[in-house]
């Protein structure tokens, strides 16, 4: 697993390294690390001893939660995959840069790692493909695989859903980017039939799309199968405001979405 070494109390991330077939941080990214900063003191009180990042492209998001920890995340092993190579070189850079250790792995999701790592992971971050493509998009090699999502963007958050499942502790946390195309309220529910409660972390608007981060975690007190609510009265139940910042430090200023 992952060594560590002394981190900085506030995170300041630097884009050390590039490859145009890797996804540069951006607003969804952005806003993922918004959401681990406002829960930052229940992540304190947490103690994860493993963190996991599915689609870790630039390692942005993995190494802001590196920092967020800090030194109270002494002893905490992270592990990130993606299915682009180059993305998990991007992110091996960025981590160095900052003094995290990791284990990272070119793999879909995370195929072989499933039996090793049932039932281990404390946090996962997830900020999957999700945008709605046609569905011959969905895997391809190269930047592309980043973003297209397939039918209404949830053909790859359908697929991760079920191996976060599989991988989350007891205590397990999932924080995972959608947008309002993929109808989070269905995905809520879905994970609430699995035993899951969830809230809206953050919810930001763009230009081009609303966004939503939401934290679902293992609720032993709801009953599986329950009669659903309605989709929005269960919306609203989620929604929770926080308000906003971001930690990116770019080395060039021009550098944008």
């Amino acid at each position: 697993m992952a060594s560590y070494k002394e981190l900085p109390r506030t995170a300041q991330i630097r884009l050390v390294s590039s490859h145009q077939e890797v996804y540069e941080p951006c607003d969804d990214s952005f806003a993922l690390v918004d959401a681990l900063l406002a829960d930052r003191n229940n992540l304190l009180e947490h103690h994860p001893s493993l963190c996991m990042e599915i689609g870790c492209g630039s390692g942005y998001v993995i190494t802001s939660l590196a920092l967020i920890l800090g030194q109270e995340g002494y002893g905490v092993n992270y592990i990130a995959t993606d299915i682009n190579p180059h993305a998990v070189e991007v992110t091996r850079k960025t981590m160095v840069a900052h003094g995290v250790g990791v284990e990272l792995v070119v793999t879909d999701i995370a195929a072989g790692l499933e039996e090793r790592l049932a039932g281990l992971v404390d946090v996962m971050v997830v900020n999957p493909p999700y945008v709605p493509t046609p569905e011959d998009e969905v895997g391809v090699e190269g930047i592309t695989s980043s973003w297209a999502g397939g039918e209404n963007g949830r053909s790859v958050i359908d697929k991760i859903l079920p191996v976060a499942d599989r991988l989350l502790s007891e205590k397990g946390w999932l924080y995972m980017v959608t947008l309002t195309a993929n109808n989070p309220s269905e995905i809520c529910q879905q994970m609430r039939k699995k035993g899951y409660g969830s809230k809206i972390v953050v919810q930001r608007s763009t230009e081009e799309e609303s966004l939503h981060i939401i934290k679902f975690w293992r609720d032993f007190d709801i009953e599986k199968d329950e009669p659903n609510q309605s989709a929005s009265g269960f919306i609203g139940s989620l929604l929770t405001h926080i308000p906003l910042f971001s930690l990116w430090r770019g080395t060039n200023s021009d550098n944008k979405c």
